[in-house]
Parts: C-alpha cells; sequence; structure tokens
C-alpha cells in the first residue's frame, strides 16, 4: 500500500509538473489581467518625478476604478500641487481587439478637455511621467504576441519570463520583457526596448501585499535609462468594492472636478 501510494503521488508530481510545463507566454499573460481586483477600487497616489541632474517634483493623485463587464472605467484627478490641482484624467478601458480605448485629459488652467487618441495615446507621456498613456490603460492579451522566455528568480521571487510584442507597430516599444511572479501574478520587473531595440525603460515594482484579500501593489518605479529621468508612485489607502457612483465616469464629471 505504501508503494502504491509512493507511485500515485509521483504522477501526481508529474501530472502538476507536466501541466506547469505546458503554460505558454499567452497564458500567463492571461492569469495576470485575469488575477482578482474587486469590482470597483479606490486609491491615493504620490508620485516623485526625477530628473537626470537629482531634481525632483512631487504630485498628488487620487484614483478610482470600476468594472462593467470586461472593460473597464477610471478616473483620476491630481491634487497637489497647486499648478496641477484639478487636472482630471478620465479612461474607458475597452476589452476588445480593434476598439480604441477613449481617453480624456482635462486641463483647469485652459478650462478645456483634451481628447487623446491615436498615435498620442501610444507615445506620448502622461503629465511628464515616464508612464506613456497607453501604460496608464490596460491592454487586451492578443494586443501583442507572448513568448515565455524561461524562470528565474527576480526581486527574491520566483517568475516566469515572458517577451511581449506589439502586433501594433506604431508602438512606443518594440517588445517587453516581463518578470511576472508566480505567487501573486504581478510583474517584478519590467523591460521595454525601443524600436531600435535597446532598452528604454525598465519598470520595478518591489512592495506588493494582500489588502481585502486582494494582491495590490503599493510602490513601482519606472526608469527612463536613456535620459536618467524616473518616475517612482507610491499607492495608498487603497479600497477595494466600494461604492462607486457610475456617473463619476463621464466627461461632464471630469471637467466640473472633485
Amino acid at each position: 500500500m505504501k508503494k502504491l501510494l509512493f507511485i500515485l503521488a509521483l504522477c501526481l508530481m508529474g501530472a502538476t509538473a507536466a501541466s506547469a510545463q505546458k503554460l505558454t507566454g499567452r497564458d500567463i499573460i492571461q492569469k495576470v489581467k485575469d488575477r482578482p481586483d474587486g469590482d470597483t477600487r479606490y486609491a491615493e497616489l504620490e508620485l516623485t518625478l526625477k530628473k537626470k541632474n537629482g531634481t525632483t517634483r512631487q504630485r498628488k493623485v487620487t484614483s478610482w476604478a470600476i468594472d462593467e463587464g470586461k472593460d473597464t472605467k477610471k478616473m483620476m484627478f491630481f491634487t497637489y500641487p497647486g499648478d496641477v490641482k484639478g487636472t482630471g484624467f478620465l479612461t474607458w478601458d475597452y476589452d476588445q481587439i480593434g476598439k480604441e480605448d477613449a481617453k480624456w485629459l482635462y486641463l483647469p488652467a485652459m478650462k478645456k478637455t483634451r481628447r487623446i487618441s491615436g498615435s498620442s495615446s501610444k507615445t506620448d507621456y502622461f503629465m511628464g511621467t515616464d508612464f506613456t498613456y497607453d501604460d496608464m490603460g490596460s491592454r487586451h492579451v492578443d494586443e501583442d504576441t507572448h513568448k515565455l522566455l524561461r524562470e528565474e528568480v527576480k526581486n527574491g521571487h520566483k517568475c516566469w519570463v515572458v517577451e511581449s510584442v506589439p502586433v501594433d507597430k506604431h508602438e512606443i516599444y518594440s517588445r517587453k520583457v516581463s518578470w511576472i511572479r508566480q505567487d501573486c501574478l504581478t510583474a517584478a520587473y519590467v523591460e521595454y526596448y525601443d524600436k531600435l531595440n535597446k532598452l528604454h525603460r525598465v519598470l520595478n515594482i518591489d512592495d506588493v501585499r494582500k489588502i481585502q484579500g486582494f494582491w495590490t501593489i503599493q510602490k513601482m518605479e519606472m526608469k527612463n535609462v536613456q535620459t536618467e529621468h524616473s518616475t517612482v508612485i507610491l499607492v495608498k489607502n487603497t479600497q477595494y468594492n466600494v461604492k462607486i457612483d457610475k456617473a463619476l465616469f463621464t466627461v461632464a464629471k471630469l471637467e466640473k472636478g472633485l
């Protein structure tokens, strides 16, 4: 009987290993996208923008998000400092290939709303940060082709290393390589390569913890290795499944402000 149980255990281990080996790059990125994060979300962000010479600028942002089926709507308002206070950013992320996400930026000083679309949504940087407007939204899994390169430890965590190449050649990067943590399905590190296949930006995520049962990124840094400009984002007061009025996610509310 002991021998039988031992053989069964080996078979189960073999089946598990075989199952793990069958994971593709796309499977892993889909797992990341499907990671539970509640139906609604609220958070307060502190941004530090750092130039090559060491000078910094601070930003504070309040953020809300709501899922509507597979689509997501997000609203962000800058609350500090005074020169950007009241600036709002609204996004409607559609989980459908070929349907362009809708993005609007409201500038209170000009009392003007700008629709972010076309190439601007892919290549322009958001409010002086090192994140593009495209980074601020979510991508459909099949907007890129994904290849599992290997498994390795990064930042102390066992990761899958996945290379993703955009289908649309108008993207700001030619490819990106992501180290996806196997324990919580968040990225630990991401490399973005420019059109000449030279390293352009790196994203480092070194603080992920559970809040209300959901894995939550608390700190991330995006650095442009070519200009040596970087942006650090600290995420605070994260709340899940909060009551949010759907009317918040409209251009009218964007222009009205907090």
